[in-house]
Order: C-alpha cells, then structure tokens, then sequence
C-alpha cells in the first residue's frame, strides 16, 4: 500500500468520527475556530473547509442551532445543539460504543 493510499483510508476512518466528535463538542455553543481548537486539543486536527460545510449540514438537519455576535468588532456565528441534538447525542454516543466493542472483537 502506497503512502497515499494509507492516508486516504486514514481519511475514510475520520469522516466516520468527525459528525460525533463535533456534536460532543457542541454543548456549549462555540463559533468555528474555538471548535476546531478544542478538536485539535483532544487530537482531532479538522481543517475549516471540511469543518464549516459539516456545521450548515448539520445544522439544516435540525441538529444545531446558531447566531451570529459581533464580538471584537468581528461577527462570529456561535453554534449549539438544538434540542434534537441534544436527544440524538446519546444515542450515537451508544452507538459508537457498540462499533467499536465489535471491531475490538473482530481485531483481536
């Protein structure tokens, strides 16, 4: 496997997590690069061209809620879960569990 191809994958394997990592962070409402910092922090470094576009989906599924703020003289659009977001969270959170309690299983 080429180095490329190993990276690809990698990105693959992210694109799985990222939906569930970003939801876990939004209990309290962040703007983009406060959120992208706090990934980074916990060791999910995402880049605001996959973070952004991934916000409006998700908000426009009803998951989140937003508003923007002139703080600083610099308008930022904070982010939070909508309340069917906050229903949702610990259903994929369990669902999360369970996949990887399988692939624990099937790796060993």
């Amino acid at each position: 496997m080429t180095n490329e191809s190993f990276e690809n994958v990698i990105l693959e394997l992210r694109r799985g997590v990222i939906v569930l990592a970003v939801l876990s962070r939004l209990d309290e409402e962040q703007y983009g690069y406060s959120l992208i910092n706090g990934l980074k922090e916990h060791g999910l470094e995402i880049d605001q061209g996959t973070l952004y576009p991934l916000l409006r989906r998700l908000e426009s599924q009803g998951l989140l809620q937003s508003n923007w703020r002139i703080e600083s003289d610099r308008p930022r659009r904070y982010y939070t879960l909508s309340d069917e977001g906050r229903s949702l969270l610990p259903r994929l959170k369990e669902e999360w569990t369970n996949i990887v309690s399988m692939l624990d299983k099937m790796l060993k």
